[in-house]
């Protein structure tokens, strides 16, 4: 049986919920946000629901589980996971991600310096995409490349590139495995390089960038 970690009881989340118990009628779905009159309304649905910061809740749990996580909070949940494990071990620096970036990526689209979001698409894609392996939804043309592996051929000088996959759970719902982000983690420690952290699926991604130095022992 498959288990989800639904993070947010928002629109997103309440999308990705209902689509979920659709297609995988037998799953365990886990739903945490810090609204409790949202999380009322979607444990009437019969699913497990808890009242926490999301990303609290991901540090409290372990690797070792076969859990995927399903992000539906308005932040880069890899990047401020990763953050807030690293800042138990060493100083965490955010940095901004640099402009050279920009170039590399399709239609690079900045908030803030910090952040850079990148999409295959010219366009605002329907909320229900099922990601088809060799073409666009909309337009039906072919996909030339998936954007994570478009992200995974990043050259930056300084810089390592870690890249989490989003995988297709069901028409418009993403996540990854909690372990994913475990082994993030361990390959970090190992490394003395500024890091891109990015995530993304076949059109859509994200990427912040940051600088960890352990504490000395």
């Amino acid at each position: 049986m498959e288990s989800f970690w639904i993070l947010g009881a928002g629109r997103f989340g309440s999308l990705a919920l209902a689509r979920i118990l659709q297609l995988k009628k037998d799953s365990q779905v886990l739903i945490v946000d810090r609204d409790r009159r949202s999380l009322r309304e979607l444990g009437e649905k019969g699913v497990e629901i808890i009242e926490q910061d999301a990303i609290d809740f991901l540090l409290e749990r372990s690797g070792q589980g076969p859990e995927w996580v399903v992000p539906a909070i308005p932040i880069h949940v890899a990047f401020a996971w990763l953050c807030r494990r690293l800042g138990r071990e060493g100083r965490v620096k955010p940095l901004p991600v640099p402009s050279i970036v920009d170039h590399q990526v399709p239609n690079p689209m900045r908030e803030e310096a910090n952040v850079l979001y990148a999409s295959i698409a010219t366009f605002r894609c329907p909320d229900n995409c099922d990601e088809p392996v060799d073409c666009c939804t909309v337009t039906g043309e072919p996909r030339l490349a998936n954007l994570f592996d478009v992200f995974r051929r990043i050259e930056i000088e300084g810089y390592l590139i870690q890249v989490i996959r989003s995988h297709q759970l069901a028409p418009g719902v993403g996540g990854y495995q909690l372990s994913i982000l475990w082994r993030l983690l361990e390959e970090m420690r190992s490394t003395e390089r500024d890091v891109l952290i990015a995530t993304a699926c076949r059109c859509h991604g994200v990427i912040n960038a940051l600088r960890w130095q352990p504490t000395r022992k």
